[in-house]
């Protein structure tokens, strides 16, 4: 019966792997709703590479530096090719169940540089932390390392991946910069306004979270080698997440009027990480206090990164997996128990909370402190070599454009499919996410001049006009600004226009709705169109002056049309083309 059961358990342990392998999907789907549509296909493509990247780099040294026998008194495990030259003898299931955790670990990191990194980059330091920075770690604590011998716990990762997956997430989105218009900046260079960037899909984000509870069944229970043991790390995997999500619901629902679904969503994935070190040594009544502390912090780091440390960190990924990695992991000193079924083949002290003293705390805090300087060190040196080599982050145009069409060639990822990204549309009002950096059209790069006022021909020719030399321009702006674009094109000579009031979808300024606790809302505004045909003056002239009148240096300040006219025919006297045009221009 032993046999059968060490084989039904081995065979557990490997569907563990593929639920933890399945958890790349959960990842892929939550960062891509998350962010912007824009750049759905950058991130589907960069989630894909984690796993493929991380396995390559794995089998070529990972997996010995974390699995191999013990070097320098436990700092990481020797070298070797068993996986090639000792195949019929070698650890399959270890291999890839420890592989699918690397990978995790690379993944966590994309959310937070997402929307402005070079996809050649994110290659290069997603392949450094599967080859070196997780392995060497996760060494210390599963490899049999110098923290496994002190009595370090950490039964799933909530240090030694998800800490470190969100310390070289916060690094990274630090040294990378913030998205354009993320923070509004006086000229002392203080950030007086932090923006919100709405998630193009929250229903695919939904889905991401739910593929990701479900994959940390195996994430945490696929080590599990009795029944009790793993119904237990089942039981608290369960309550953990649970209460932190309806603690996080009922905070936001008092501190901003509503409960904010994506917070929620972070407030689900923070408890899940909090709870991955102590799952097999804590209780019920354990798992839910950290869940509750998950619910609060997972707000609060949304709220530090936007606030104090100015971090741009898209998807909330240094709140749920860095300071939920911290929390976790000290959690295993505060509520270890003996009556937990894992808690016997754990070898460590019960916790604070259950009597145990402070050996333990101390113990884990010494593990956190450990790797976080191991984390720190490596990826700042990573992150900088890279820096100043390819370089981290795309152009303004790039980032404007979207990466998309920039570093992969896609049109969208929604081929087929009518998008409206509110954080992209060209009829938004100048707050929220459509802050380009720069007010003055003099200082401001071309890209920031073409994002604020685009300019679309019909004969997608940046040259060449009709061949009449008529063309009509049709100029869409702010209400606002009618008065101050009538005037430039009566300073040009253009004395003859078309006026059209129409209505926009966008963001209204001040309505009281919060998304991750800053204000947004969308609503119709009003435009005017102005439509005039120009044959004497250079459409070119007419193009510059628009741009200049209407720039503020924010996205939706305007769009321009041209056209080519074969034909223009006066009715009062049958005059054609150029001679019909001389008492408008």
């Amino acid at each position: 019966m032993k046999i059968l059961d060490g084989e039904v358990f081995s065979v557990w342990f490997l569907i563990g792997a593929a639920l933890v392998f399945w958890m790349q999907a959960g990842f892929a789907m939550c960062e891509a709703g998350f962010t912007r549509a824009k750049n759905a296909g950058n991130i589907i493509m960069k989630n894909l590479m984690d796993f493929c990247i991380g396995t390559v780099m794995w089998f070529i040294c990972g997996a010995s530096l974390m699995l191999g026998p013990n070097i320098l008194k436990g700092f990481a495990g020797g070298f070797s090719f068993d996986v090639f030259t000792n195949y019929g003898s070698f650890d399959y299931s270890g291999f890839v169940f420890n592989l699918v955790f690397c990978a995790t670990t690379a993944t966590i990191v994309s959310g937070s540089m997402a929307e402005r990194t070079k996809f050649s980059s994110y290659c290069i330091y997603s392949a450094i932390i599967s080859a070196v920075i997780y392995p060497i770690e996760a060494h210390w604590t599963w490899g049999g390392g110098f923290l496994a011998e002190m009595g370090f716990h950490d039964y799933a990762g909530s240090n030694c991946i998800h800490m470190v997956g969100g310390i070289c997430a916060f690094i990274g989105a630090w040294m990378l910069g913030p998205r354009i218009g993320k923070f509004e900046r006086n000229k002392a260079g203080k950030v007086t306004k932090v923006n919100a960037f709405p998630g193009h899909n929250l229903v695919i984000a939904a889905l991401g979270v739910f593929i990701l509870w479900l994959g940390w069944y195996g994430f945490n229970g696929a080590a599990a080698t009795d029944v009790p043991t793993l119904g237990s790390v089942f039981l608290t995997t369960t309550v953990a997440p649970a209460v932190a999500t309806v603690v996080c619901m009922i905070f936001t629902w008092v501190k901003y009027g509503k409960p904010d679904v994506s917070m929620c969503l972070n407030a689900s994935l923070a408890g899940l990480v909090a709870i991955t070190a102590p799952c097999d040594v804590t209780d019920c009544a354990g798992a839910a206090i950290i869940g509750v502390v998950s619910g609060l912090l997972v707000v609060f780091g949304v709220w530090f990164n936007d606030n104090v440390t100015h971090v741009d960190d898209p998807v909330g990924a240094v709140a749920v997996h860095m300071f939920n990695g911290i929390w976790g992991t000290l959690a295993v000193g505060l509520f270890a128990t003996s009556s937990a079924p894992g808690f016997a083949s754990a070898g460590i002290s019960e916790g604070l909370f259950y009597g145990g003293g402070f050996a333990q705390l101390g113990l884990q805090c010494i593990g956190v402190l450990v790797t976080a300087a191991w984390t720190i060190v490596t990826i700042i040196i990573a992150f900088t070599i890279i820096k100043k080599t390819v370089g981290l982050r795309v152009s303004e145009e790039e980032e404007i454009t979207g990466l998309d069409v920039k570093e992969h060639g896609l049109p969208s990822a929604y081929a087929g499919f009518s998008i409206m990204d509110i954080a992209n549309t060209m009829t938004m009002t100048p707050n929220e996410n459509t802050n380009l950096g720069e007010e003055s059209y003099e200082e401001a790069s071309k890209a920031k001049r073409d994002a604020s006022v685009p300019v679309e021909r019909a004969d997608l020719s940046p040259i060449a006009y009709s061949s009449t030399g008529i063309n009509k321009v049709v100029i869409i702006a702010k209400l606002s600004r009618y008065d101050a674009l009538r005037k430039a094109m009566n300073e040009l000579g253009v004395t003859g226009m078309t006026v059209t009031q129409v209505m926009g979808c966008g963001i209204q300024k001040g309505a009281g709705e919060k998304y991750r606790g800053v204000e947004i809302d969308a609503t119709l505004l009003p435009k005017v169109k102005l439509e005039v045909v120009v044959s004497a003056i250079p459409v070119d002239d007419v193009i510059e002056v628009a741009k200049k009148t209407l720039y503020t240096g924010h996205i939706g300040d305007g769009k321009i049309f041209v056209y080519p006219v074969s034909r223009v025919v006066k009715i009062r006297t049958g005059e054609e083309d150029f001679a019909a045009l001389q008492d408008v221009e």
